[in-house]
């Protein structure tokens, strides 16, 4: 086995578009590990992506008049974005509607069935939809699904059924025999004594009432259920069950699989039980990380709660503070495995403390000493006293301790050991007082000594943090002359590296000092404003009421004269941003129509076209165009399109 490859997953994302920093957690963390495991030169793979089937989807999708994929396109987009503001490094985004995907799953699914895995039968029991999720009487709380609290349906509907029951006792075994596979502890004591115990039933692996899915290819009324699709993308992403596996031969199994302690069922029951009956090996850990609170509640994507009074769009919370602060706040404030809370003042907090008082005043206090006392030189050290050798020390120390707890996959603590050394650095000001020994002349060599140490504090700290926070560390660098996308490696994390002589930038505060007071009641205002106009397009909404539609007799109707045509040409109105100019064949006329379709249509989409005309409207100028009618569109929401014929009839034809 290859010791050398890392492979790690988030879970795939449920493209709500109400993206809050809830989801950025696990992904930022699983960013900092891959990261991390890159400058440990190791090859490192890091997979998520979206899980884009499922009857919400399809229920949404129909709300807006919309096609699933047409619903979910710019959702995935926006995910993206997110990612793209948080600098997260991922290899490869998988979307559940790739073509592979969908050919590998039903590849997949037929495997199974001829193993005899699977079988048909009749499912009849309590399906939760937001969380696409099936539950047997017993597992209901209160009559409500377990994770998020909702009502759920009772259903009876043909299904097939993947034979979980018999994998309970292999499952105990792989929890016995690799005590690292499930991590925190704690989780497999709730899998066991709340699933496996109580006796794992047959899953159902298909629907009929949902067109949203990947069809079974033997059995095409039937669609896999969402989350044998959703689960199998580990393996599909690298191409398991093509040609095309040289990913999966490199880096299956993964290293580690990062899921939500709400989903850790499906990734350590469900999960290992498909690999099982393909023969598949396990992941080798799947940890379980506890959520997000905010005030302590859930962000929940099921069950859809704002919290107020607290900004949660990472988006935004990005561009008041930087990509780094958010970065920082979500792996450092949360204890790993456990809830951590999330609130304005905590992440103001974290960004005074650590990143503006301990690591900008360090940077900013040295710096400057240098450019004062030896005009932006560097000085070299010279004899070592036992208080410079214990600073010393601890910097050598530091990249072993981070890369236990690394290992551990304890994020927050490997930072704290990071932060030891920064707050060391500082202390160490305080006890050498640089600016005491600086009016001593004999004492010139002592402070180009303090000055050095000081130096390379910073700049090993740099080093450590750049898998953490990703842009901070290249800026401070900078401020000694080092390309940090270029020299950033653990190889140089000792004493000792920095050269004498080179120019020292005085440094520009890397994390500006907030107050804390001031910036949280301006947030406060800031909320209590988008409540009220919330609730003032609420109440808008309220008010409104359908007018009637006025009724016309079928002799007015007849009046309407509606015929076939045909576009010929299609031309832009200069003086519009809206209009074409087309030139309609009625098959005995042409006629001249200024039509409002530019937002929708390219011109070469219209041409040859056969559309709808309201032919005996009276000509009418529009922009310097005179229009001799006008074509029929259907309009829901944003969306238009033209209305054509539903087969072929020639130009001119009458509609009625």
């Amino acid at each position: 086995m290859d010791n050398n490859k890392f492979y790690i997953t988030t879970p795939i994302y449920y493209p709500s578009g109400n993206w809050h920093i809830g989801h950025c957690y696990t992904t930022v963390v699983c960013d900092a590990l891959a990261r991390f495991n890159r400058m440990l030169k190791k090859d490192v793979f890091f997979l998520t992506g979206t899980d884009e089937h499922g009857q919400k989807i399809e229920k949404k999708a129909s709300e807006q008049g919309l096609s699933p994929i047409e619903f979910i396109n710019p959702l995935v987009d926006g995910l993206k974005e997110i990612w793209k503001e948080l600098d997260i490094s991922y290899d490869k985004f998988i979307r559940t509607t790739d073509d592979y995907h969908v050919e590998a799953v039903q590849s997949i699914f037929k495997q199974l069935y001829d193993k005899g895995e699977i079988y048909k039968s009749e499912y009849e029991g309590w399906y939760c939809t937001p969380c696409e999720s099936f539950w047997t009487e017993s597992q209901l709380v209160d009559g409500k699904c377990p994770d998020c609290g909702r009502p759920v349906q009772k259903g009876k509907e043909e299904s097939y059924f993947f034979r979980l029951s018999k994998y309970a006792d292999r499952i105990l075994k792989l929890y016995e025999d690799n005590p690292e596979f499930l991590q925190p502890k704690s989780r497999v004591n709730e899998m066991v004594n709340n699933f496996i115990k109580p006796g794992l039933q047959d899953l159902c692996v298909s629907r009929t009432t949902i067109n949203w899915g990947i069809p079974v290819t033997f059995d095409e009324k039937h669609t896999v259920y969402v989350w044998v699709d959703a689960l199998t993308n580990y393996i599909t992403a690298l191409g398991y069950g093509t040609s095309h596996d040289e990913l999966y031969k490199k880096y299956w199994p993964a290293d580690v699989q990062m899921v939500g302690k709400e989903i850790v069922r499906f990734h350590t029951i469900i999960w290992p039980a498909i690999l099982m009956a393909l023969g598949v090996e396990m992941p080798k850990k799947v940890y379980g990380h506890g959520w997000l609170l905010i005030g302590g509640d859930k962000l929940s994507k099921s069950k859809g709660e704002k919290i107020k009074t607290e900004i949660t769009d990472p988006k935004e919370l990005v561009d008041r503070y930087g990509c780094d602060a958010l970065r920082y706040f979500l792996l450092r404030e949360i204890p790993f495995g456990n809830d951590g809370v999330y609130t304005n003042e905590s992440l103001l907090k974290r960004i005074n403390g650590d990143l503006s008082n301990d690591l900008g005043n360090l940077v900013s206090r040295t710096t400057a000493m240098i450019n004062q006392y030896f005009g932006g030189v560097l000085p070299y050290y010279t004899e070592l006293t036992a208080l410079d050798k214990e600073v010393i020390d601890l910097l050598n120390g530091t990249l072993a301790k981070v890369k236990e707890q690394i290992e551990l996959i304890d994020v927050p603590t490997a930072l704290s050991e990071i932060f030891k050394l920064i707050q060391r650095a500082n202390k160490y000001i305080d006890e050498t007082e640089p600016w005491k020994i600086s009016k001593d002349e004999a004492m010139r060599d002592r402070l180009k000594t303090v000055m050095y140490v000081l130096s390379e504090c910073i700049r090993v700290s740099a080093i450590l943090l750049k898998p953490f926070i990703t842009k901070a560390p290249d800026k401070i660098l900078a401020f000694y002359g080092i390309d940090g996308e270029k020299e950033i490696t653990f190889d140089n994390a000792y004493f000792g590296v920095l050269k004498e002589g080179i120019s020292v930038t005085k440094a520009t505060p890397v994390f500006p000092r907030i107050d804390v007071n001031k910036e949280i009641a301006e947030i406060e205002k800031m909320m209590a404003e988008r409540a009220k106009a919330n609730k003032k397009e609420e109440k808008k909404e309220e008010k409104k009421e359908e007018k009637p539609v006025e009724q016309i007799s079928i002799d007015e109707f007849f009046k309407t004269q509606l015929k076939v045509a045909i576009v010929k040409t299609c031309e832009d109105v200069e003086k519009s941003n809206k209009l074409y100019k087309l030139t309609l064949d009625l098959g005995d006329e042409e006629r001249t129509v200024a039509s409002g379709l530019k937002k929708y249509y390219k011109p070469e989409e219209l041409i040859g076209k056969k559309v709808i005309l309201v032919a005996n409207l009276k000509p009418a100028k529009l922009c310097g165009v005179v229009s001799e009618g006008m074509i029929l569109c259907a309009e829901h929401g944003d969306k238009v399109v033209l209305i054509s014929p539903e087969s072929d009839m020639p130009a001119g034809s009458v509609v009625g």
